[in-house]
């Protein structure tokens, strides 16, 4: 069994794309490999951010893996968060990343945005990338308990409920990352 290092501590994420991998590779978390460091992010797009991160293990771990970022990008906020939604409020807290997007779309009838998210695989000294890109609507407040980050604002196209409103494997099954690890998946298995 291959091994390939997920450059994240996240072990929910860990699992879930360690079920879709199945058992021909075993994912490690950074941690896992003894990365404790504050991994560069400072690409202007999530391209450039996800190369940083999986350039930065390859180089200093010497090791095959993957990296991925993502966000929100909502058009009457000239695609804002973007890159910054994680830290769109100056901080790390997705409850205040969320209420200062909803405070920018008062008044706002254009609600248009999208979740897009970006992998970068680098594997035998090489890199790949795999993409998803989920299209829909800003919803005027919160509604949902399940997910993460923007999840309960963002209701996707040809759907009446947000992601925080939807189970995970619903969720999965159209979401950014889903899609974009669906990719990833597809090409590991054919290596």
């Amino acid at each position: 069994m291959r091994t390939l290092i997920f450059a994240t501590n996240n072990k929910h994420k860990l699992e879930e794309v360690q079920a879709l991998t199945g058992n021909r590779f075993k994912l490690k978390t950074l941690e896992e490999i003894g990365c404790f460091d504050d991994i560069p992010e400072t690409g202007h797009t999530f391209r450039e951010n996800a190369s940083q991160k999986s350039h930065y293990l390859a180089a200093n771990f010497k090791v095959d893996c993957f990296a991925d970022d993502s966000g929100l990008e909502v058009d009457a906020l000239n695609g804002d968060p973007g890159v910054y939604s994680a830290r769109y409020s100056g901080t790390r807290d997705s409850e205040k990343n969320l209420q200062l997007v909803l405070e920018k779309m008062k008044g706002k009838e254009d609600r248009k945005a999208r979740f897009r998210c970006v992998i970068s695989l680098i594997i035998n000294g090489k890199e790949y990338f795999f993409e998803g890109t989920v299209e829909g609507t800003i919803a005027h407040e919160k509604s949902g308990i399940d997910g993460f980050g923007y999840d309960p604002i963002f209701t996707p196209e040809g759907y009446s409920k947000t992601f925080a409103e939807m189970d995970p494997d619903e969720k999965n099954a159209i979401s950014h990352r889903g899609q974009a690890v669906n990719a990833l998946i597809s090409f590991l298995n054919k290596i």
